[in-house]
């Protein structure tokens, strides 16, 4: 997993009309915990937001006054309507116990499906893992160039030493379902392309129903 540096000062004061005050000198308050007692500080919002605004997942090298400790970010919370980050909790790490956090999904490959004309469907951008912060990767690397039209990749057929996955084991992550204009003639793994097909015409006739309700609706007030 990499890693990246952030530096942070010890707060005074903890309640909201600090962590408020915090916030128009362009801080953030945060709290350090884990491993004994919690530490309040906080930090420049532009330095968080690069950290919070990435695809990447990393390990939070803290140096706050003096204290170093390593961290990830386990939960922040955001502004309701401006979308700027208000809080941020960083748990502490510990090489000997396992930790739970959400690591992105990234495709590796070409899929032949995709290119007979089949549409790729990434279901999970992210997916919940628990393991030892040694043993975490950077992100979850899928290789999709075995994956034909009807195929898909579940959680329980993903395999990485010293991980466990928490989302439903038969969830499917990726897939290539038929589109228009999809060469007929390539390899369809029959089982996954009914599931696809189900889901879309089920969606499709939901849709349909809910026009024909808005209809009727309509030639009820005329």
């Amino acid at each position: 997993m990499k890693t990246v540096q952030l530096s942070g000062s010890l707060r005074a004061n903890v309640g909201k009309k600090d962590a408020s005050s915090l916030r128009s000198a362009g801080l953030v308050p945060c709290v350090l915990y884990g491993q004994g007692q919690q530490t309040h500080f906080s930090v420049k919002q532009v330095a968080i937001e690069k950290i919070v605004y990435s695809p990447d997942v990393y390990q939070v090298e803290l140096n706050i006054d003096g204290k170093t400790a390593v961290g990830i970010i386990q939960e922040l919370q955001q502004h309701p309507t401006k979308d700027t980050i208000q809080h941020v909790d960083f748990l502490e790490l510990n090489e000997t116990k396992s930790i739970r956090i959400k690591l992105p999904v990234r495709l590796a490959g070409s899929s032949p499906g995709v290119m007979a004309g089949g549409k790729l469907m990434l279901v999970f951008r992210n997916l919940q893992c628990v393991g030892l912060s040694k043993d975490l990767p950077e992100a979850i690397i899928l290789d999709i160039s075995k994956l034909n039209i009807g195929g898909a990749i579940r959680v329980n057929t993903i395999n990485i030493p010293g991980i466990t996955f928490l989302d439903p084991a038969n969830a499917v992550v990726v897939s290539v379902k038929m589109a228009r204009g999809a060469v007929r003639g390539a390899e369809v793994e029959g089982e996954d392309e009914e599931e696809v097909s189900e889901t879309a015409e089920n969606t499709e006739n939901s849709s349909i129903s809910s026009e024909l309700s808005e209809e009727e609706a309509t030639s009820e007030e005329a």
